[in-house]
């Protein structure tokens, strides 16, 4: 699970940091993983008892055969560390510049705090629903992501920078997002990270030797967890049409474009992890984005015009006012506030101009499930 923004957030070009801090002792990657702000990963709460009335038996028997995959757990066995993978981490960590391993370190730690995320929601809305079917989807789905945390965090530990998640989830602000608002920014947020996690694992599938960390080697099999999960969120959305049609579809282009946008801004922040993949930061936004807008036409009517040039100008200007922004902060004093204040009106009026365009509409399928094929 990948971080969703806040439908209420209007500050679209907020940098991860207020100060670029190395990450460097385990109360700095607490702090971090505590962050919050448009580009990192949040913990979420909902409405359970709307939760809890949720009537899937319009898509019986395709919710019927996505819950024996679950109960089938063929990922079962996939998160265990083998006794190669702790020396190969080591023997390439040596090579890292420390530019490469701090975005490496923000990675996991974000990566942590996403996956992290999904498993309190998940497990919240298991424990306070009596739905035999969502109770039972929600328990599946912390189990996984549940898993992935502990996984990424044993590479923190590496590092001597292990996360205490009881911790954070004691300590890390909580969003309360209505239901409808947690489909459409989770159901997006487990599908780009399946399209992120596959395109990085075909990348260096082709260029092993851009492979600089054994975790990367996992990615496949990992990735389609989250495809799995974004399939649930569009058997309930299809069970609901109305979240579907009419002034919901408005929302719909609000998280497509949040969700880009703020995926496009933090990889141009930190690019030094896709050089060191052989990738071109730019090129592989607009793939995963591709793939992600391919995927969503299972459930949304409505796809981003991503290869519109002015699309992609409106995406390079954001990132190019969140790095002044960056620089504003930096200078501080009344100059800096007052640099701050005009870029922010600049990024939200640059947020406005890109949700304004115009979208492809288009049927949704009689058979919502897809295939994880890329």
């Amino acid at each position: 699970m990948t971080a969703a923004p806040s439908a209420q957030q209007t500050d679209t070009i907020e940098t991860a940091d207020t100060v670029d801090r190395a990450i460097d002792s385990p109360d700095e990657a607490a702090r971090k993983a505590r962050e919050s702000t448009l580009l990192t990963p949040r913990f979420y709460t909902t409405d359970f008892k709307a939760m809890d009335r949720i009537d899937v038996s319009p898509l019986r028997a395709e919710w019927d055969t996505l819950l024996a995959e679950y109960e089938g757990d063929n990922n079962h066995d996939h998160f265990q560390r083998t006794p190669a993978f702790a020396e190969e981490a080591r023997q390439q960590m040596a090579q890292w510049s420390p530019e490469l391993r701090q975005e490496f370190l923000d990675f996991l730690i974000s990566s942590v705090t996403s996956e992290f995320s999904g498993c309190i929601l998940y497990n919240e809305i298991q424990k306070n629903v009596t739905n035999p079917d969502i109770k039972a989807l929600m328990r599946f789905m912390a189990r996984d992501e549940a898993r992935h945390a502990g996984f990424i965090n044993q590479s923190l530990k590496d590092f001597g920078l292990g996360l205490d998640l009881g911790d954070l989830k004691r300590s890390k602000a909580y969003t309360y997002f209505k239901p409808k608002y947690i489909f459409y920014a989770t159901y997006l947020s487990e599908k780009i990270g399946y399209a992120r996690y596959i395109t990085i694992y075909r990348q260096l599938e082709r260029h092993p030797g851009k492979r600089f960390h054994p975790i990367f080697k996992w990615f496949e099999r990992w990735c389609n967890d989250e495809f799995r999960h974004g399939e649930s969120f569009a058997l309930i959305m299809r069970t609901q049409p109305h979240l579907l049609r009419g002034a919901n579809t408005l929302w719909i282009r609000f998280f497509l474009l949040a969700v880009y946008a703020t995926m496009y801004v933090r990889d141009h922040t930190r690019p030094m992890l896709k050089d060191a993949m052989g990738l071109d930061a730019t090129a592989y936004d607009y793939e995963v984005f591709r793939i992600t807008t391919e995927i969503s036409k299972q459930v949304f009517p409505v796809s981003l015009d991503t290869d519109n040039p002015s699309f992609r100008r409106g995406l390079a200007r954001l990132f190019d006012l969140s790095t002044r922004l960056e620089s504003a902060k930096k200078r501080g004093g009344v100059v800096g506030r007052l640099q701050q204040a005009g870029l922010a009106v600049q990024g939200l009026a640059t947020f406005a101009r890109l949700y304004l365009m115009p979208v492809h509409r288009h049927a949704l399928p009689q058979q919502v499930r897809v295939a994880p094929a890329w």
